[in-house]
């Protein structure tokens, strides 16, 4: 079953904040996913996640993701989408891109003949880019934040 496209998927776009640091506490141990280990009380440095995320200021944004075209790829609605405008779209990225005025999230497929966007949810299909079409690549997704959804108590 093919889903129609949705009218209620939108982006909502947001500048960083990039002049004030974000510093935050990076513990020298590491968090096991197995069986616990010993805290260290030791901090072993400040982290900036400007500096870790951001690597060009002037031409980074972040998108708020709206719909499940690209669950797949574990992109959910209400995540956020780090999107640098200064890298060059390459084969298989995921971008930001405008269609016929329109903003989405999609993966880059090319083959011989064509350029597609694709979805990550094998119930959107995949969009040709053509000619008839107004279209034009934002960005680059470089990080995805997801929006954790952890249960009550938590």
């Amino acid at each position: 079953m093919k889903a129609e496209k949705n009218k209620d998927e939108r982006l909502e776009f947001f500048l960083p904040d990039t002049k004030t640091a974000c510093l935050l506490p990076l513990f020298s141990t590491q968090v096991r996913a197995g069986f616990p280990s010993p805290a260290d009380d030791c901090i072993e440095k400040s982290l900036d996640l400007n500096e870790l995320l951001i690597k060009h200021r002037a031409a980074t944004f972040f998108v708020r993701v709206c719909g499940e075209s690209m669950a797949d790829a574990r992109i959910h609605s209400k995540d956020i989408l780090i999107v640098d405008r200064a890298l060059d779209p390459q084969e298989g990225q995921i971008v930001i891109a405008v269609v016929d005025g329109e903003f989405t999230v999609k993966r880059i497929r090319r083959t011989k003949d064509a350029l597609y966007l694709v979805a990550e949810n094998p119930a959107f299909p995949p969009l040709k880019v053509d000619s008839e079409k107004d279209f034009q690549i934002w960005g680059v997704v470089t990080y995805v934040i997801h929006n954790c959804h952890l249960p009550k108590g938590f």
